[in-house]
């Protein structure tokens, strides 16, 4: 079983809103978050957002800070991410990743994360 599946992604034009969700399943985790994939950097994920530990603290990359707001919801094993105010540069694929253990490294690292999501492609227009 996948513990991490996301959805929601699409085409939107500058300034929409999108909502992606990651559905979790067999699995707990103690921190969770997104990253991006954007074109050009195949190699590397870009820390979008994250909710840490027992007390849900959120953080966020400065370049969606104030447009996207990361949720977690325990009741529903769901991780969710509001876009709004879509620019090009968001343009991505987006993945969900879960901290099932304290690496004990930044949150902001793709290394704190050891289980991700397949990624679901945003693609935002003008």
């Amino acid at each position: 079983q996948v513990p991490l599946i996301e959805s929601g992604g699409g085409l939107a034009q500058v300034g929409d809103s999108l909502r992606l969700s990651c559905t979790i399943s067999g699995r707990t985790f103690i921190s969770m978050a997104w990253f991006r994939q954007t074109p050009g950097k195949e190699h590397q994920r870009e820390f979008v957002a994250a909710v840490l530990g027992i007390h849900r603290r959120e953080t966020y990359a400065h370049s969606v800070k104030g447009r996207f707001t990361i949720d977690r919801d325990n009741a529903k094993n769901t991780l969710s991410l509001q876009m709004n105010s879509l620019k090009p540069e968001d343009t991505a694929i987006y993945y969900c990743a879960g901290q099932s253990s304290d690496s004990g490294r930044p949150d902001y690292l793709e290394s704190s994360y050891d289980y991700w999501g397949q990624g679901t492609q945003v693609i935002v227009f003008s």
